[in-house]
């Protein structure tokens, strides 16, 4: 056994020894037929790796159908918190991972799409996998943003498309600049599509998508940099060795060090001196890593952007603008677009090969960026959230329609001018805008804003009422409302009567051959009167029932008079007097309507009556004494059948023009008595179906007069008005001077609020309203026609924006009809039935007889002895 163990192993040392060679033989042979044969190797590896992505991207299809989208609308008052803004990041980071175990890396991703096509300044909306709807719809913003399911979106073909792919340059583990939230980061973008165009196709969207960073990839990208960074130092220290030992031999080659050497006696002694070189400096991690030295909110985003128009060259320009916006964000890091440029022509995303790849990962939502654009979530803090109420967000005409002259749906606010400086007539929906008010000084332009809005609005055929104290509208709207289509409408009220020959307008306040409610018509004079002059249940409540009691006798005699068929024969409010103090009239009136007054009237007259004091009627004949006195009221409100009827005008869609004339202690009782009265009208259309109502447009010129006369009247109109469907619009140059009823109406019920310039303590209202953006010395310094304003369009608050004021010689230049003014002021004064002021007094001072006589006629032949206490008074 022993003599055989050397041969074994010497057998098989030959064995192994042979088996060597053979090895390298098979493996020389091999490597031959590889390198003859390196095709069959490449279409082997080439089928591999096509087989591999095609079943990775038949994954990533599947996965990729399986998404979702949130819209996310942000209030006006938005204003989140980087806290906020962070853990909103979070979320989205967390929810790119909701995907099922076999989808592809590249389909977990949640995208953020940024688009404005003309339907919004610019929509936010957020894409990402099913899986993660529950936890995206719920966001640490709270009410501020409400999220939205959103439907997907189909873009219509456009002439012209650029696309580009945007990637982080610089130093990779350098951040990108920290944007302030305070103007909003996504200002610059807002800015670059805020001239965009919807009528010409103009259309720009960027998207960001955002998936967690791969660890291996990490890892492999921190071994790299940290070995970068150790070379890096070697080859610093190397070279600083040698700058050491360059800078030793040169020392000790010169002149200078030789002498030193003959001075001190250590020629030739000691050799040259020892040089210690740099030692290279240990490497710093977080130094050397930067943003990447921590997986903690780490991602990775991809960054796409495409532009589109039916106009040549304007989606280059947008592109172009978005680029500048994006170069906000820039730092040690920046975004820089895709690609290399050859003389006139860009190789980027919108040519091969590239072009393929942006389209699928476009389509699909795929996040597979060329390089790794890794960012930590702070960076992308301006991107994470809507627009915030830090963002100046523009106006587009889908924001604000655009005036149509002749459009009944359209209600014309004023001119506002784009970015790009384009000006265009702006609009509301005329059934959205139930109350406006206009503040500012003098001269301002209020009124002709006021003026161009209501001849845009009787053009189209609605109705409306001019209220002017001053007369000065009149004038200024006549040639634009001189058109014979016009003309039937327009009915003037003028008691500023003047010239040699004037002309007036009847009405009877208590009059009924317009077919109105007695006890409303005895309401509202009795309201009126009682406005004015101050009268309450506390202060004059003899005074109020003295003349309730005497108006009720004198609307019962004229509905008789009117039931018979002689509404010529009707008694006026003048006729109060001879009611209160002469014995036979009023015993005669009373006995011809006995039967139509209610018994607890009939028992005041028998009862009460009598026993008042001599000085109990002053209170209430001093005012009638004063309008009777002053010739133009007296004819005014002294004819029988007047034919003022504002009930009438509104259902007709009339254009009535008043004029009060003054804000006298005179002016205002009719003032207050004419207002009282639109109240009564308007209030009276409870009779009509609210689908069978139609719309009317009270202007009130100088609210400060108006309210002085009727001031709870004019704020029960901003209460009441909007169910019946008329809509007020007041024009004031102090809101603090309004009374405080009339002040918190406007301001709580206006769909309209516009300033002019002015004091800053006068605009301070207005502003603070609006929050004070703009602040009150900002709108105080407008020129004049400027207006800040706030708009209701499709049941939302827009601005306050800056708008230029209508001028009638510009907006309406092709309506103007000077030589036809004179023709529509004589039929303007037909329709309102105006007469010589000469005969309109001859008839109000023989009223009195013709009612008397009437009054006989009806009366039954029967004394009234109970009456006749007061005939002292006569």
């Amino acid at each position: 056994m022993d003599s055989a163990a050397p041969y074994l192993t010497g057998q098989a040392s030959a064995s192994a020894s042979s088996q060597v060679p053979g090895l390298v033989l098979g493996i020389i042979h091999t490597a031959g037929w590889v390198i003859t044969y390196w095709w069959v190797v490449a279409l082997a590896a080439v089928a591999v790796w096509a087989t591999g992505e095609a079943a990775v991207r038949h994954l990533a299809r599947k996965a990729s159908a399986e998404r979702m989208a949130l819209e996310l609308v942000p209030s006006r008052h938005f204003d989140p918190g980087l806290e906020e803004i962070f853990r909103r990041g979070v979320q989205l980071a967390r929810a790119s991972t909701a995907m099922p175990w076999w989808a592809p890396r590249r389909s977990k991703a949640v995208q953020i799409r940024l688009r404005a096509d003309g339907s919004s300044p610019l929509r936010y909306r957020i894409e990402g996998p099913a899986g993660g709807e529950r936890l995206l719809s719920i966001t640490p913003f709270g009410q501020a943003v409400t999220v939205n399911r959103a439907r997907p979106l189909v873009d219509k073909p456009r002439d012209h498309v650029v696309r580009a792919e945007f990637l982080l340059r610089g130093k990779p583990t350098a951040p990108l600049r920290e944007v302030p939230l305070n103007p909003d980061p996504l200002q610059p973008l807002i800015d670059a599509v805020s001239d965009l165009r919807a009528e010409l196709g103009d259309l720009a969207e960027i998207r960001l998508d955002i998936q967690r960073a791969p660890k291996w990839a990490l890892r492999a990208r921190r071994l790299q940099l940290m070995s970068d960074a150790r070379r890096a130092e070697r080859r610093e220290a190397q070279r600083a060795a040698r700058w050491v030992r360059q800078d030793a031999t040169g020392i000790e080659d010169s002149l200078t060090w030789q002498l030193q050497q003959l001075v001190a006696g250590k020629q030739g002694g000691g050799g040259r001196r020892l040089v210690m070189p740099p030692v290279p400096r240990r490497v710093d991690r977080e130094e050397a890593l930067g943003k990447l030295a921590e997986d903690d909110h780490l991602v990775r985003v991809q960054l796409l952007v495409m532009c589109a128009s039916n106009t040549e060259g304007r989606a280059q320009a947008r592109l172009a603008q978005l680029q500048a916006a994006l170069d906000v964000f820039g730092g040690g890091s920046r975004w820089a677009m895709r690609g290399w440029r050859v003389g006139p022509w860009r190789f980027g995303a919108d040519r091969w090969p590239s072009r393929r790849g942006f389209e699928r990962r476009w389509t699909l939502g795929h996040c597979q960026p060329p390089r790794p654009n890794w960012v930590r979530l702070e960076e992308l803090a301006g991107l994470l959230k809507p627009p915030t109420t830090h963002c100046r967000l523009p106006l587009l005409a889908g924001d604000l329609p655009t005036f149509k002259h002749g459009d009944p749906e359209l209600l014309l606010q004023g001119i506002y001018c784009g970015p790009d400086g384009r000006r265009r007539l702006i609009a509301t929906y005329a059934r959205e805008t139930l109350f406006e008010v206009g503040v500012g000084k003098a001269g301002g332009g209020k009124t002709e804003r006021a003026l161009a809005q209501g001849i845009g609005w009787a053009h189209a055929g609605g109705g409306l009422m001019f209220v002017d104290p001053h007369r000065d509208s009149w004038p200024r709207a006549l040639p634009f409302l001189a058109h014979d289509h016009l003309m039937p409408r327009i009915a003037l009220i003028d008691l500023n009567a003047s010239g040699p020959a004037p002309q007036l307008s009847c009405w009877n306040p208590i009059g009924m051959h317009q077919g109105q409610v007695a006890h409303e018509v005895v309401e509202a004079t009795a309201d009126a009167y009682a406005s004015v002059l101050g009268w309450d249940d506390a202060t004059a409540p003899r005074a109020l029932t003295i003349f309730t009691a005497a108006l009720a006798v004198l609307v019962a005699v004229n509905e008789t008079a009117c039931q018979a068929g002689r509404p010529q024969d009707q008694a006026t409010i003048f006729h109060l007097r001879a009611l209160l103090t002469d014995p036979d009239f009023r015993t005669t009136a009373l006995t011809a309507i006995e039967g139509r007054l209610d018994e607890e009237t009939r028992s005041w007259w028998r009862t009460v009556f009598p026993t008042l004091p001599t000085d109990a009627f002053a209170v209430v004949l001093n005012p009638i004494a004063r309008l009777a006195a002053n010739p133009i009221t007296r004819a005014f409100l002294g004819q029988p059948a007047g034919i003022y009827n504002i009930r009438a005008a509104m259902d007709s869609r009339m254009i009535v023009w008043v004029c009060p004339g003054g804000n006298g202690p005179t002016d205002r009782l009719i003032t207050a008595l004419l207002a009282r009265d639109l109240l009564r009208a308007v209030r009276s259309r409870r009779d009509t179906p609210e689908d069978r109502r139609v719309p009317f447009r009270p202007y009130f010129d100088e609210l400060i007069t108006l309210t002085g006369a009727a001031p709870e009247t004019i704020a029960a109109m901003f209460e009441d008005f909007r169910k019946y469907k008329v809509h007020v619009h007041g024009m004031t140059q102090l809101l603090a001077r309004l009374p405080i009823p009339v002040r918190l109406s406007l301001v709580q019920n206006a769909s309209t609020l516009a300033s002019t310039a002015g004091s800053q303590s006068a605009i301070a209202p207005i502003t603070a309203e609006w929050g004070d953006r703009p602040p009150p010395d900002v709108v105080a310094s407008l020129d004049r026609f400027e207006h800040y304003m706030s708009l209701t369009v499709a049941g939302r608050r827009v601005g306050p924006v800056r708008i230029t004021g209508p001028h009638l010689d510009n907006v309406f230049a092709d309506y103007a009809r000077p030589g036809q003014a004179g023709a529509l002021e004589h039929a303007a004064r037909a329709t309102a039935g105006s007469a010589p002021l000469e005969t309109l007094t001859d008839r109000a001072e023989n009223q009195l007889t013709h009612v008397s006589a009437f009054l006989a006629q009806s009366s039954p032949a029967r004394p009234a002895v109970h009456l006749q206490k007061n005939r002292k008074y006569k």
